[in-house]
């Protein structure tokens, strides 16, 4: 059978400092009820001690201390609701400079990114940086919001120049569906229901956005991929014979009886069910999390990859990749490093850094020597082992990965693939 699922949405907000984006998760969140009273009292209680005549939203969201006492976002801050239409979840990511790595962690996963600008500022630096980095991690939707136009007068010329400098500079970028809408968050205009402030603007509000933007189609439901996270055995009497290949389904779609290649051991077999809990399915797509059993009794272990075997990954050892770097200490050409991409950990030489991205002006600096901590740059690696990987623009799991330090075991960078072989 099929397992009936709620549509589920995830998004990254981005933006400058005070551009107010953890004011407009707030008011999401309590607009669509999805806070508790005693939230919302202590919000308002907080709010109050600060000498404020307004309920500061942003409280709700800004979960570190030194996040509270600078009225700052530090850290990615996740945050869950729902609507009767759709489940969401939120990373609501720094705005700083510093914290880009911080951004980049938040806005990987998400299936639309949502940049906030003042709109009596306009277009900043960071503004564009952040569509930029949106662009690079391959977001299929992007969303400007136009914030505080309740100090603009609701005007619509405001509005309309930051939309034609915004659209104007996405051209440059790979931004396939743009959306700007004018908000309030603080008053709540235009973020739930459509605004009276604004007659002259004739599209839906944040949320019924939200609520429809098509993002099925966003993943990859031709190439197979299914990296295996765990064998499953179990030791019980019932299921002794059971044996199932576990992981997240990154790309395509698997039924019962569909013919399998796994790789690199490079053996065939044939789908026999597709578990999820104690449920068997029909089919299963990205994606689910699932185990596959197989007809033939085949070796497949942790950090394999199923596949159709007319459509197979092949597997590379040089890899060219995008690079945005997370440590104090810079990454350099020759250093040796541990990959883990997916399932799979192998060592990896880092055996040449061909330039460094301005993510403000889109230069590459052909003569740099080293990547810094939050610099984005192009990287040639050469791996242990052969990964079993597709370009980032195809596939956005089996195309990234993270750099890990051997000696320490934290996590340097993360890796978007350009090509490989």
């Amino acid at each position: 059978m099929a397992v009936p699922t709620m549509d589920l949405l995830r998004f990254a907000t981005a933006g400058s400092v005070d551009d107010g984006k953890s004011t407009l998760i707030g008011r999401l969140l309590l607009d669509s009820k999805s806070i508790f009273e005693d939230q919302l009292e202590a919000v308002e209680t907080t709010s109050k001690s600060r000498g404020y005549d307004y309920t500061d939203l942003a409280l709700l969201t800004d979960g570190l201390r030194s996040e509270r006492e600078q009225g700052i976002t530090i850290d990615v801050a996740y945050r869950y609701f729902a609507t009767p239409n759709r489940k969401f979840i939120i990373a609501d990511t720094p705005g700083h400079v510093q914290y880009t790595r911080n951004m980049v962690t938040g806005a990987s996963t998400a299936d639309l990114g949502l940049v906030l600008v003042d709109a009596r500022q306009g277009l900043t630096e960071q503004s564009r940086r952040h569509a930029v980095i949106l662009s690079l991690l391959r977001v299929p939707h992007l969303v400007l919001c136009v914030n505080k136009m309740d100090l603009v007068d609701f005007s619509e010329k405001v509005y309309e120049e930051i939309q034609q400098e915004f659209t104007s500079f996405a051209t440059k970028l790979s931004i396939p569906d743009l959306t700007v809408i004018p908000i309030s968050a603080l008053q709540g205009d235009n973020v739930v229901t459509r605004s009276e402030s604004t007659p002259w603007y004739e599209g839906p509000s944040l949320l019924h956005y939200l609520e429809h933007v098509h993002v099925a189609s966003d993943r990859d439901l031709v190439d197979t991929r299914l990296p295996v996270q765990y064998v499953v055995r179990p030791k019980s009497d019932e299921y002794h014979d059971y044996r199932g290949y576990a992981g997240q389904i990154a790309g395509g779609v698997l039924k019962p009886g569909d013919d399998v290649l796994v790789l690199p051991s490079g053996m065939t077999s044939r789908i026999a069910g597709i578990d999820m809990f104690e449920t068997e399915l029909d089919e299963a797509y990205p994606p689910m999390s699932v185990t596959v059993r197989l007809e033939d009794d085949v070796d497949v272990s942790r950090g394999d990859m199923i596949c159709r075997p007319q459509n197979a990954p092949k597997p590379a050892q040089d890899i060219d990749a995008m690079v945005c770097w997370m440590a104090t200490a810079p990454l350099r050409p020759r250093q040796k490093l541990a990959i883990k991409h997916t399932t799979r950990t192998a060592r990896t030489l880092v055996k040449d850094l061909q330039y460094r991205l301005d993510v403000n002006s889109l230069h590459r600096d052909m003569e740099t020597g080293e990547l810094g901590l939050n610099e984005i740059g192009r990287v040639q690696l050469r791996t242990t082992v052969p990964l079993l990987c597709d370009p980032y623009e195809k596939n956005r799991t089996t195309g990234s990965f993270v750099l890990i330090d051997e000696g320490t075991g934290v996590t340097v960078g993360a890796g978007m693939i350009l090509t490989a072989s």
